[in-house]
């Protein structure tokens, strides 16, 4: 089966099939390249899609995906997100190894084509030639016999005539075989002319078009085959990506799997408990006897409108009413004195996890200065020491600042968590015992606490704010053996202990580490038998004995 001989007479068929071949692949190519857009267009709109629904930072909304179901709605976004991605593959992969490829393809083929196709038409045009040159021949041949038999005739017309002279006979003689002989080299001219022709279109119909038409098939089955295996590219490129496609979407079944529908019951209650008993019952109040009557501290009536102090019995609260009475809508206090015991602890808690790591960029920030201000001491070219002295300054205050913050919410906090003594729980512990003595005493302690709407307040001067920034240590010291040392610091800076329970230090000062920090920032130390206190860790370099007990290992 060969196009060379079944086709030999088709030239100008087989042209328009293969410019018809061509147009098959690029317009597969233009098929290719609107696939790849639109796994563009999707995967963008799915990315979109995915940003769309991702919590905002600092939001309300980020605080909600502590949910497990809202985890695992997370989890499918970001797993979208990946699934848009082997979508910008599959396009990615199409355009490499399919379009690019094929266009060169195309554009290989049609200069062979071109190249085939022009020998092709050379092979005519000669054949054409040597058929006119062949025709020329035999018109010459035919034209030369036909003048030779009219001047035959016309010599043997002569010859017959008496009438004709001698001379007009030899002339006419003489003409007459002239144009045999010219009839004669026409006839050898056109028998040369046509075996050469003969041999010619044979070696066209036999050699030239076959050979010329085998090329061309070979082009055409190559570009079909070529075609197929574009094809099978595209299913393979779909194909790669169907194992990551899975993995995504069994991290979707994996993340609705992970819903705990307890856990999140739990964090419901973690986020809304306030902290409150309910309230008791209320006291009947008898108004039909004329007596004086006691005032219940579960009624929902306030008995401070008529100017009297309000007392209270057994440390019992009207901060127990608190989830049927409105809140101040006013501005938040500094203490979150205006939420709930719990809510305030979290609060509380989550202020001071917040100032600790701004302490530590603080101290980071100082020790990265301070290695700087040594290299310059080693090495004057490189900079002015001094240069950094203000920065240095102004970081270390901003340290004692942040540290005096983090002081006043850890006291706040642990009055909280019932760490340290509230302030007036001795006067109400007083008031229950005296059931009712120093009324006045006990609702100025109290009352300090409680704001009329029945909200947790804390009203205290600044003075007060002052005295209860650090810890109280100094319980901590009471009816206690000494505590053996675990090692030794090295102060690094001064540090003045102005709070009950802290220790001052000088700069390069040398003591005994006697407890080592337990993530409150302060570190306690001695410097002899009867002087011992707390210092901020940051203040102090600490060299732990790794043979005492209950030291740590740092690395």
């Amino acid at each position: 089966m060969s196009w060379g001989t079944e086709l030999w007479d088709q030239f100008d068929n087989l042209e328009k099939h293969t410019q018809w071949g061509i147009d098959i692949l690029e317009k597969y190519i233009k098929f290719v390249k609107e696939r790849t857009e639109i796994e563009l267009s999707y995967a963008k709109q799915l990315r979109n899609l995915s940003k769309k629904y991702q919590p905002k930072k600092n939001s309300k909304e980020e605080e909600e995906y502590k949910y497990t179901s809202c985890k695992a709605f997370l989890s499918t976004l970001n797993e979208m997100n990946d699934y848009a991605g082997q979508h910008e593959v599959i396009s990615e992969n199409m355009t490499a190894q399919i379009m690019v490829d094929l266009a060169r393809y195309v554009q290989e083929l049609k200069q062979e084509r071109k190249s085939n196709f022009h020998d092709g038409r050379k092979a005519q045009q000669h054949i054409e030639t040597c058929w006119k040159q062949l025709e020329a021949s035999k018109r010459r041949f035919e034209r030369d016999c036909k003048e030779a038999d009219r001047a035959q005739q016309y010599f043997e017309k002569m010859d017959a005539d008496i009438n004709v002279t001698k001379a007009d006979v030899e002339k006419a003689r003489q003409q007459a075989q002239l144009r045999h002989q010219m009839a004669e080299d026409s006839k050898a001219d056109y028998s040369s002319i046509l075996q050469k022709f003969n041999q010619e279109q044979h070696e066209y119909y036999h050699s030239h078009i076959p050979n010329i038409f085998q090329k061309i098939q070979e082009m055409e089955e190559r570009r079909i085959l070529r075609l197929g295996e574009s094809m099978k590219m595209y299913a393979e490129v779909d194909r790669q990506v169907i194992p990551i496609i899975g993995k995504c979407l069994d991290g979707i079944v994996k993340a609705a799997e992970s819903i705990d529908q307890k856990n999140d019951s739990q964090l419901v209650i973690e986020a809304f408990k306030s902290g409150f008993e309910p309230p008791g019952d209320i006291d009947f109040e008898d108004y039909s006897q004329p007596m004086q009557r006691a005032v219940s501290d579960h009624s929902l009536s306030s008995s401070r409108g008529d100017g009297k102090p309000e007392p209270k019995f057994g440390g019992r609260s009207k901060g127990k009413l608190w989830p049927f009475i409105k809140k101040n809508k006013g501005a938040t206090p500094e203490d979150f004195s205006n939420l709930p015991p719990e809510q305030r602890r979290k609060k509380l808690q989550q202020k001071v996890d917040e100032l600790n790591k701004e302490m530590q960029k603080e101290v980071d920030q100082r020790d990265a200065i301070t290695k700087m201000k040594d290299v310059y001491l080693r090495n004057p070219q490189m900079g002015d020491p001094a240069s950094l002295d203000h920065k240095l300054a102004e970081v270390s205050h901003n340290i004692e600042k942040l540290r005096l913050e983090t002081q006043k919410f850890e006291a706040w906090l642990a009055e909280v968590e019932g760490r340290l003594p509230a302030r007036g729980d001795q006067a109400r512990r007083q008031s229950g015992l005296y059931d009712g003595q120093s009324a006045p005493a006990v609702n100025n302690c109290a009352q300090d606490r409680e704001s009329p709407d029945g909200s947790y307040t804390e009203e205290q001067s600044q003075e007060s704010e002052v005295k209860v920034l650090a810890p109280d240590f100094d319980d901590e010291f009471d009816d206690e053996e000494p505590l053996p040392a675990i090692g030794t610091c090295k102060a690094l800076y001064t540090f003045e202990g102005q709070n009950e329970g802290t220790i001052s230090v000088a700069e390069g000062e040398t003591l005994y580490v006697i407890e080592e920090d337990k993530g409150d920032g302060w570190t306690r130390i001695r410097r002899s038998e009867e002087e011992e206190g707390y210092v901020p860790t940051s203040y102090v370099e600490v060299y732990l004995d790794k043979n005492a007990k209950g030291a740590k290992t740092y690395i």
